[in-house]
């Protein structure tokens, strides 16, 4: 098995045991070790990690991190582990006293499951406040998989992975900042497009008008991306589809009995999929078609149903789940609250009431 493979079964590994490891020591065992394992190294020799290493901090004697990599019977990584519940925010103050009190050139603070790698690109020998790089283990990208790669014991190169570090601490907090402004323009990123539409005085009322038309530039343009992007991409599965299932899916259609998923259905689910793997791994996202709706929901699961689409050629509707109501027979039923939309793209706008509704499964 592959480095990319290993990764990504341990990885599927994560939601199907967590909840029945209910300690510190537990989550060592089924997630960091297994973790290290991967990256080459042999947990169970000393002389290559080291567990409960010592890091003498001024007068206090006796402080250890959890693992320690060695290299030439030195640390070069230093690795404190949490529970895979706990806030890794309350943590890394603790990382920081023992990778000053060392001469390890990089510190990761883990969950088992979240991964923050930090060194010192700030002041030497300073452990940086913010990570270079962060990554949930659940919900694992490809290039955060090539970024790993570097720290295999056999890839393993200090001047290669600062070279990296740096560029990534930056291009990490630039993502961060365009985000921000995305979700809510600045004055200053409001006035610079203002400048360069507007012939007069950008005045505060001025600036308040195109705060909100910068606002829907911005989420206009990005929603046409990604319509394009999954048009090309169904346009191309569709060229890819052997004859064969072309014949049958002509049939099915041809027959008023069959449950077609249209183009349109498709280019929806692939919308709110968008939309929410940034909270749920995308594997978990599923969908069932019947004549009427189109439903998307969690783990094939009718239960944890995310909402319907109703996608007639007259008339465009999302249902979303509303309050919980009794029916006839005082079972408590929960009701859905259908919103017109005009055309697919529409989705977006609901992108908060979509989120959630899979707050409780992620």
């Amino acid at each position: 098995m592959d480095f990319k493979d290993a990764m990504k079964q341990l990885s599927e590994r994560i939601d199907r045991i967590k909840e029945n490891l209910q300690t510190e020591e537990a989550t060592k065992t089924a997630f960091v070790m297994p973790f290290l394992q991967i990256l080459g190294y042999d947990v169970f020799n000393p002389m290559e990690v080291m567990p409960e290493f010592t890091c003498d901090i001024g007068t206090k004697k006796g402080e250890k991190v959890d693992y320690a990599i060695l290299k030439d019977g030195k640390p070069v990584i230093l690795i404190e582990a949490k529970h895979w519940a706990e806030d890794l925010n309350r943590h890394d103050d603790q990382l920081i006293r023992y990778f000053h009190a060392s001469n390890a050139k990089f510190g990761i603070l883990t969950n088992g499951i979240l991964y923050r790698f930090y060194t010192d690109l700030d002041n030497p020998n300073k452990m940086d406040e913010k990570p270079f790089l962060e990554m949930n283990l659940s919900d694992l990208r490809n290039h955060q998989i090539e970024e790993l790669k570097k720290f295999h014991k056999t890839y393993f190169d200090l001047d290669n992975i600062l070279s990296s570090a740096s560029e990534l601490k930056y291009t990490g907090e630039l993502k961060g900042i365009i985000s921000r402004e995305f979700a809510g323009p600045s004055s200053d990123f409001v006035r610079l497009f203002a400048r360069q539409v507007y012939g007069g005085s950008v005045t505060a009322k001025v600036l308040d008008q195109f705060t909100e038309l910068v606002r829907k530039s911005i989420s206009s343009h990005i929603s046409d991306i990604i319509s394009e992007r999954l048009k090309t991409a169904l346009k191309t599965e569709a060229a890819q589809q052997p004859v064969a299932a072309q014949k049958e899916n002509e049939q099915e259609t041809a027959s008023n009995d069959s449950v077609v998923t249209t183009v349109e259905e498709l280019e929806a689910f692939y919308i709110v999929k968008s939309i929410l793997r940034y909270v749920i791994s995308a594997e978990r996202i599923g969908y069932r078609d019947a004549q009427t709706y189109f439903t998307i929901l969690i783990d094939d699961n009718n239960r944890k149903r995310v909402c319907r689409l109703y996608l007639s050629s007259t008339n465009k509707y999302i249902g979303l789940d509303g309050e919980s109501k009794p029916d006839s027979k005082g079972r408590m039923r929960v009701e859905e609250i259908k919103h017109k939309i005009e055309a697919i793209d529409e989705i977006y706008s609901f992108s908060e009431q979509l989120l959630a509704a899979v707050k409780d499964y992620v």
